[in-house]
């Protein structure tokens, strides 16, 4: 026999509302969207204004725009190297075209697809980034030599050219890898490793910058973490910097900074997307100021903070220096190079 009294009206109501509460929270977490793959959301006339994050004290801004813009005449532009004569080389979806600092073409080349990367050793020769594979021109654009395939997942990001060695940025396997000039692989860097308190790279999206500093230590960013870890070619991770933030100090997003160069006294310049700022950090990562803001290349209304890989797939900017220092940044979305140099003191 039963004697449990029936529910009143009042428990029947709250009991309803418990299981409505618990079902809406099961369905979300089945709807919650881990990888960004699925995008936002958002309809697609839907603005998250954040104008108010791109302003930019002028006390902060150590740089002025200087000289010809310059027109690649290309479409797809990725990336931007320098020569050891100040050569300026831009890569596209089917070319590589050459420029001096006024900005004159000096030549051009065609290639076999998009490159993603691209780099020029001390003797001319130059390393391009095809998706899967490395390919070695001379100084004309004709093919000296063709790495193997780095496979089906493979996205080649970026290449630093050192005296012996060549370090190629794989976005696609999370990883890096050294070569030697021939070719052949001599070993992987930067995969997980909690022996070696290594964290692995995080990669959201296909930004994945590296260089070579002249203390003998390789920088990689770890977009992910929002930071620059400093590596030994051994593969040992020697320290880092950055913090995520949508201050003017930090790196903003899921994953930035997407590009960075280093200048001759191991000060860092570095590129974020969504916000799109190019700023100067010292050797040690501490912020110094901004070479040029937001607005230098957008109108801040456009700007975002891209918190999902899905809202920035695109549009991150690629920069180089040359031996004056002078920055180089390459506008992917207009397809130009802007050039900028330091205001001189008290100005």
């Amino acid at each position: 026999m039963n004697n449990r009294p029936g529910m009143t009206k009042f428990e029947a109501i709250a009991c309803a509302i418990v299981v409505l509460a618990i079902v809406i929270g099961l369905v979300s977490l089945l709807r919650l969207d881990v990888t960004g793959e699925r995008g936002s959301g958002l309809r697609s006339d839907f603005v998250y204004d954040v104008s108010d994050l791109t302003k930019v004290d002028p006390a902060l801004i150590l740089y002025d725009e200087s000289g010809v813009t310059i027109i690649t005449e290309q479409t797809g532009t990725s990336a931007i190297a320098i020569d050891g004569s100040d050569n300026i080389y831009v890569t596209g979806a089917d070319k590589v075209v050459i420029f001096d600092t006024a900005g004159k073409q000096i030549r051009q080349f065609p290639v076999n697809g998009p490159v993603r990367a691209i780099a020029v050793s001390t003797d001319g020769n130059i390393y391009i980034g095809y998706r899967d594979r490395v390919e070695v021109l001379d100084r004309g654009g004709m093919t000296i030599s063709k790495w193997p395939s780095l496979g089906n997942k493979a996205v080649i990001t970026s290449i630093a050219v050192g005296a012996e060695d060549v370090f190629v940025a794989d976005a696609g396997n999370r990883e890096v890898v050294r070569y030697d000039h021939d070719g052949n692989i001599v070993s992987v860097i930067g995969k997980k490793d909690e022996d070696r308190n290594i964290p692995g790279f995080v990669i959201p999206s296909p930004y994945f910058d590296l260089a070579l500093a002249d203390d003998g230590l390789l920088r990689v960013v770890n977009p992910g973490g929002r930071r620059i870890e400093a590596y030994t070619f051994d593969g040992d991770l020697e320290f880092s910097w950055g913090k995520a933030s949508a201050g003017i100090e930090g790196f903003c997003g899921c994953c930035n900074p997407v590009n960075f160069a280093i200048l001759t006294d191991g000060s860092f310049i570095t590129c974020e997307k969504g916000l799109i700022r190019i700023k100067q950090y010292d050797s040690d990562g501490e912020f110094v100021g901004v070479v040029a803001a937001t607005a230098r290349f957008i109108d801040p209304k456009q700007a975002r903070v891209c918190e999902t890989p899905a809202l920035c797939q695109t549009g991150g900017f690629d920069v180089a220096v040359d031996s004056k220092d002078r920055v180089y940044v390459l506008d992917t979305i207009r397809n130009v190079v802007k050039i900028f140099t330091k205001k001189e003191a008290g100005k």
